[in-house]
This record gives structure tokens, sequence and C-alpha cells, in this order.
């Protein structure tokens, strides 16, 4: 046999061969460059290096002359580079074989695009043997090196030399349909795909077996699933590669149940056995359904054929039990796995970390680097999920430092993974550094990016980073849109909000469940509740789009659509969660409506919401809004572990029924139960003590708050000028406004205007007024106020400029509304005017 090392020789005097080949004549002899040392002392290539250039060719035609075909032919397929198979080309062209022999010629093109050579080479190798072949041979191997080459730009290449056979002629045999049918499931040619079909139909190899696997791969490849099943139900005969590719169409298009009836169908009712292809397809099914018996029987199966010695089944079924949540037999199967590679430890991290078993995952972590196992992306991406759940920013910093030791910072999907823990560690700069260090950027480092400004409430950046993301020529997807809109709404910004709206519109993403509930929360938050209703009549519903607008609703003036909204959820048959109950109890408290309350509090009960501690506080704050202190005290005394928000609430009660003494009892009765004051404590107890003239525990309490180091806020002043104001201590109350560390809110000088109308001092109201009028001028109750001041202290010809400055200015007060029920409909009143009339459906009946 001819070896390579003969012919790297032989190949290094390639340029005088050629010089030799068109001048046929005796050459000078030429010292050829390479020492005799790098020569074995075989005489024959003694002579090669110290003989002219005649001597060499005829030894070189010599020894080519002597080879078999078939034995050139064995050399041009087992070439181990590019190099080699270069050499084996100039050598095939020396010795006439080529353009000749179409074998050859194969041959040397597969070498050629497994090596990944221009394609211009493949393509000439291609063109040159043409002209000597006579069947579809040569062209479906220029197809197969077409698809191992695997350019995008030009992957129609492989359609343009299927076309040129059947123009030429040449019929396609059962090879050439695979490899076509393939190329077409790669690039997503439907249409091209459709077309091979009916021919290949026509020509009769819809009776092949290795066609019509083929073809069930292109189907399901665009989710066609009737037609892969149709192909499947309709070949004449199967082998195991037919029902493996059926179970894993099923399972790669989510349809989990249909791939676990084929798999069971293969072992009842076929002539074959599931082999190792067969289990690990249908153990990713097993997993996303969490049938943990499912995977038992199979691993029961694999043990008694003796598959389970296989490391790929192995890691397999720890990925299947940990994704069932049994970590206990996801960890015996890796301890008694008696091979074990990456693959094996990264599927048992991300066993624990699915889990919830963090520590653990970090310990295998350790043990994987101690045991000498090499750490892949893989690992990486699924350890720093594991650190942001502990905390631990420390080691995700030294997760970063080991990625940029190996230079795994530069995968994509380790350079995602480290923003996302940047970003949920509210380490925002880091984060940032590492997006724009990335040398490539996929549509998800663009995502995570967005949501690392939006979840650090930089939400300006987050809005800016999508527009940049689109002068990349990146387009968003429902993903950017549903972490950029919930920033908008923050921000109050409604004119991005609009924009993403349209765009979501143009692209299709609107019909997206998540998009739509996104863009209705955002016009909620946004005040515009009238464009979030026509956004959530047009759009898929779920529970959440429901609890937005009841949430939304009982935050306006049209409490009521909340009520009618819940009662709605129950009527459509979906179930009502925290979320649900908290809005329209909200609702029920602002308009006061106690017969609905009930009725949604003993809806509650029956469903044992009653017991979660936010719907519990939220039941507080409606029986203490609607007067019913008894109800509020018995709720609060059955809650078995209080927080804050009870204690404040019912000291926010108590305090605006006018019981402020039990207010004060309850403010003091907090700490002894374990709960901390917050900033909230101290507004209620301020009111409090405003409401009640008690002017020494106020002042105690605001001291009391600065010693804690709660930083007050513009509420808790409002709450001291109140408080000074009601007493008549209008100097001090002058003097801690003059004296704060930021310019007062209307809060502010809203309480210091109520105090002046209530000590009759017009003067230093309107002093106030016109501060009023600065921050919010189109606010009514500010001139109705100060109207009523002048109006008070016998001035009235001041109360009249203030009457037709509202005029001017195109300030209306709204006139007062109340609500009276009568039987079973809540009616509103203006001035004896009736405005709505609404049923209030929440019966039991209704909804429960």
């Amino acid at each position: 046999m001819f070896h390579h090392a003969r012919i790297s020789r032989i190949a290094s005097h390639l340029p005088h061969i050629k010089k030799s080949l068109q001048t046929l004549t005796q050459s000078p002899k030429i010292p050829f460059p390479i020492s005799q040392s790098q020569c074995s002392q075989n005489p024959n290539e003694s002579f090669l290096i110290h003989g002219n250039v005649g001597d060499y060719l005829v030894v070189a035609r010599k020894v080519f002359d002597e080879m078999p075909e078939r034995d050139f032919l064995s050399l041009c397929s087992t070439t181990k580079s590019l190099h080699q198979t270069q050499q084996t080309h100039a050598f095939s062209i020396i010795n006439g074989l080529l353009p000749i022999s179409i074998s050859i010629s194969a041959a040397l093109i597969l070498r050629y695009a497994i090596f990944s050579a221009k394609s211009r080479i493949v393509r000439t190798l291609f063109y040159q043997s043409l002209p000597f072949s006579r069947s579809a041979f040569l062209y479906n191997t220029l197809i197969r090196a077409e698809v191992i080459l695997d350019d995008d730009d030009e992957h129609t290449f492989p359609f343009v030399i299927y076309n040129e056979m059947l123009r030429s002629g040449v019929v396609p045999d059962d090879h050439t349909f695979p490899f076509v049918i393939k190329v077409c499931s790669d690039f997503n040619e439907v249409l091209k795909g459709l077309e091979v079909h009916g021919l290949l139909m026509k020509l009769g190899f819809d009776y092949d077996v290795f066609v019509n696997n083929t073809l069930m791969v292109f189907y399901g490849s665009f989710g066609d699933l009737a037609g892969a099943r149709k192909v499947f139900d309709e070949m004449p005969e199967r082998d195991l590669v037919s029902w493996n590719s059926i179970i894993r169409v099923f399972s790669d298009n989510k349809c989990q149940f249909e791939a676990i009836v084929m798999f069971r169908k293969m072992i009842l009712l076929s002539e074959f056995k599931p082999n190792v292809v067969s289990v690990v397809s249908v153990l990713p099914v097993c997993a996303v359904l969490e049938d943990g018996i499912l995977v038992s029987e199979i691993h029961c199966y694999a043990i008694k054929v003796g598959l389970d010695c296989q490391v790929s089944i192995g890691n397999a079924f720890v990925d299947a039990y940990g994704k069932c949540l049994n970590v206990e037999l996801s960890r015996s199967v890796f301890d008694e796995m008696d091979e074990k590679n990456e693959v094996s430890w990264n599927s048992m991290i991300g066993t624990f970390a699915h889990n919830g078993f963090n520590n653990h995952a970090l310990e295998s972590f350790r043990f994987m680097i101690s045991e000498g196992w090499k750490v892949n992306s893989t690992t990486v991406s699924s350890l720093l999920p594991v650190l942001v759940e502990l905390g631990k920013f420390s080691k995700g910093r030294e997760v970063h430092g080991f990625c940029l030791r190996t230079g795994l910072e530069c995968d994509v999907f380790v350079a995602n993974a480290l923003i996302d823990m940047y970003a949920k560690l509210e380490h925002s700069a880091e984060a940032s550094a590492v997006f724009h260090k990335m040398g490539s950027r996929n549509v998800v480092s663009w995502n995570t990016m967005v949501a690392n400004f939006a979840q650090n409430r930089l939400e300006l950046e987050a809005i800016g980073l999508v527009r940049e993301m689109q002068s990349f020529g990146e387009t968003p997807t429902s993903v950017t849109l549903t972490n950029v809109l919930p920033a908008c709404a923050r921000i109050g910004c409604l004119h991005s909000g609009k924009e993403i709206h349209a765009r979501s519109i143009r692209n299709g993403s609107f019909i997206d469940l998540f998009v739509s509930n996104a863009i209705t929360d955002m016009y909620a938050k946004c005040g515009c509740l009238k464009l979030a209703q026509n956004v959530f009549d047009v759009s898929l519903r779920d529970e959440v789009s429901y609890n937005i607008l009841i949430v939304g609703y009982s935050q306006t003036s049209y409490c009521s659509k909340s009520l009618v909204l819940f009662s709605e959820m129950a009527l459509t048959g979906m179930k009502h969660d925290t979320v649900s109950f908290v809005g329209v109890l909200s609702a029920c408290a602002t308009i006061s409506a106690t017969k609905q309350g009930k009725e949604i509090h003993a809806f509650g009960v029956r469903r044992m919401f009653h017991e979660h501690l936010f719907i519990s506080n939220s039941l507080l704050d409606l029986y203490t809004k609607c007067g019913r202190s008894d109800l509020s005290q018995k709720i609060f005394d059955r809650i078995e572990k209080r927080d804050v928000a009870s204690w404040n609430t019912m000291i926010l009660g108590y305090g605006m029924l006018g019981d402020l003494h039990t207010a004060i009892d309850m403010f003091e009765a907090m700490r002894e139960d374990g709960v901390e004051h917050d900033s909230i404590s101290y507004i209620a107890v301020l009111s409090a003590c405003s409401h009640g003239g008690l002017v020494d525990k106020g002042k105690k309490y605001f001291n009391d708050m600065l010693a804690r180091n709660i930083e007050p806020s513009q509420m808790h002043y409002a709450c001291m000028v109140d408080l000074l104001g009601r007493s008549g201590l209008m100097d001090e109350a002058i003097n801690l406004i003059t004296g704060l560390p930021f310019e007062p809110d209307s809060n502010v000088w809203a309480a210091l205007l109520g105090a002046c109308r209530l000590h009759g001092n017009a003067d230093l109201g309107s002093w106030a007024a016109e501060h009023l009028f600065k921050l919010q001028p189109h606010h009514p109750g500010y001139y109705a106020l100060l109207s009523n001041v002048y109006a008070e202290a016998g001035r009235w010809g001041e109360a009249d400029r203030i009457r037709e400055l509202m005029k001017l200015r195109g300030v209306k007060k709204n006139p007062g509304c109340s609500w009276v029920q009568i039987q079973d409909k809540v009616q509103a009143f203006i001035v004896g005017q009736r405005l709505e009339g609404l049923d209030p459906c929440l019966s039991l009946e209704n909804i429960g």
C-alpha cells in the first residue's frame, strides 16, 4: 500500500514534475530541498532525493502505475487533512485518473467538503468530471458536499445542481432525494420540499424506507405533524430509524403525548425494540410531562436489555429524573454510572439547580473541577443562576474570572448568563461591561441587557437600548417587548409605550398573550384605562389579563368595573387568585361596597383564600374604610402571623374612624408583637395624633423615627404641618416648612392651607395657595379651599376672583358622587341625577 508519507515527499517536488511534463526534456541535476536526515534509508527514497527530475518522474509514475485504482480510491477517501487531500488530488491528475474516474472525483469532493475547502474547488472538480458521468452518483456527491459545507449565503446551490440534473435528463436515485429533502429541512424551503415529494412519488421512490424517513423529518421541521404522520402511516416498510424519527418529530414539536403513544406502539406492535436513540429521544418528553413513573418504566427496560451501561443513556436518565423532581433517583443513577463525561456532571448540576438544591449544585461544580473534568459553557450557564439564588455575588465574580482565564467569556451563552447574573444581583454596571465587551451578540444578549436595565430601575436606558438594538439590525422579539413595557409603565412613558404597541401590531407579536398583557398593564399603569380596555377586548385573555384590569380599575373612579370583571372571570371558567381578590376588595373599599365585600369575603373563605396574608390585609382595609372596625378587629385577631402591613392598616383605620387612643395603643403594641415600625407606621400614628391634637405625642414619635434612622418623606412632614397647624402652632409649622431639606410638595402646602382655613388665616392661606397653584395648577380642590378661606374671612371680592381664575384656567370642580344600594343594584347619584345603575353580579350563585 502506498503511504501518505511517501506521497508527501513526492508532492514536495510537484513544481518540478509539472515542468518536466511540459518540456518532456531532460533537466540538469537539481538538489531537492530535503535533507538526508528527513528520509529513511530506503534506496528508492534516497534515489528520489538525489536523482534528477526525469528520473524522479519515472519513479513516481512507476509507483502510481503499479497501484490498483481501488487502492488509490481508498487513499483518496482516507486523507487526514486538507493538505493531504490536495496532494492526492495532484497525483490523481498526474496519473491521469482525473477527470475520468468518477469515483475518485467523488471521493475528493467529499474530502474537500469535510476539511471546509472553498466551494469553488469542489464545484470545479464536479464540472471537470461531469462529462464522464452517466448516473446521479456525481450529482448526489456534490449536493451532499454542499450540505456539509453549509454555506448560508449559497444554501440554494444544491437546488441549482438538482435542477441541472433534471434538465440534463439524469434520473434521480434513492440517494438524491434524501440529500435534497435534508437541504429543504435545514433551510425551511417548504415549497421546494413539496415539489421534491411530488416528483419522488411520480418516480416510485415513495416506497423507499430511507426516503420516507427523511420526508418525516422534513414535514416535522416546519410543524406539519399531519403530513409527517401520514408519511409514517403509509410506509410499506419501516425500520428502527422510522420509529425513532416519528418519536423525535412529535417530541420536537411539543406533542409529548403523541410521542409517548408512538414509543409504546413501537414496543408493543413493531418488530423493533427501542435502542439508545429511542430512549434518549423519549426521555426528554417524559421530563416535560414530569412523568416519573414512565421514566422508571423506561429505566427498567434499559437495565433489562443492557442499555444502561452507555454513558448517553445514563446522562438522559439523570436529566429526566431531575426534571421529574426526583433528585434522589437522579443522584443514584449518577453515582452508579461506570463511565461519566462532562455532560453527566452538567446534568447533575442542572438537576440540583432545577429542584432548588443550590448548595448541592455548587458543591457538585467544585467536585467536577477537583476531579479534573473540563468545565464548558453549559456548566457555567447552569451554575450562574444558582449563584443568583444563593445571593453569592463574590462567587459569581470568581466564576467570571475563571471564564476570563479559560476563554469561556467569549462564548455568547456564557456572556448572556453573566449579564443575567449581574443584573439580578443588582450590579447593572458590571452587566453592561460584559455586554459591551461581547464580540458577537444574539437576540438573547439584547433581551437580557434590556431586562437588566428594566430590573434595576434604569427605565430610560432600557427604552434607549431597544432603539439601539434595531439600529444594529436585530429585531425585537416578544421577550424584548415584555421586558421594556413594564419600564414604560413605571415612569409613565406613554409615548414610548404606544410606539412599542404599534410595532407589536406590525410584526405580529401582538397576538402573543404575554405581549398583549404587558401592553394592557402599561396602559393601566399610565392611567389610560380606556386604551387598556380596548387592548383587553381584542386580545387573548387569561387570569393575568383580568387581574390587570381589576387592579387598574380599583385605583380609579370606575371601581365598579373591577367587580364586574371579577364576576366575569368566574363565568368564563377562570380561577381567581390572590391578585384578583386584592384588586376587587380594594375596589369595594373605595366605594364602601360593604355587601359586595362580604360576599367576596365569603367566596374567599370557601376557597381558603382568606388565610392568605395579602387577602387578610385587604379585608382589614375594606372593613376599616367601610366603618366596620368590629369586623376588621376580628379578622386581625385571627391572623396567625401579622406583618407590618396588617398593623399599619389597623392603625390607619382606627385613626380615620376617630378612635385615636386605640390607634396609638396598637402602634405601641406593634413592637411588642415583634414587628418593627416602618415609615408607613409613623405616617399612620402621626395622622392619628394630628386628628386628635396630640402635639407632644406627635413630636415624640417624629423624633423617635429620626432616632431609628428612618428618613422622613414629604408625607411625614405633611403630617407634622397638619399636626402643628390644627393645634394653632402656625409659626412652628412655617419654620418646619422653610427648614425642609427639599422643596415641599403639594401635600405639605395643602396641609398648611387646610390649617389656615381652620383658623381663618387668609394671608398665610394665600401664600400656601400660590405654591399649590404652581405645583398643581389644574387641581380644583385647592382653588375651592382658598375661595372658602376668603369667604369665611368676609373677603368676598377675593373669593370671587379665585372663582374667576378657575374659569380662566379651565379648571372644573368634579361634583360629589354618592352610591346608594337599592335591593341588588348599586346606584350612583350627582345632585339628585342618577348616573348609572350597576348590577353587582356578585352573588355567590354567580361567582361560586
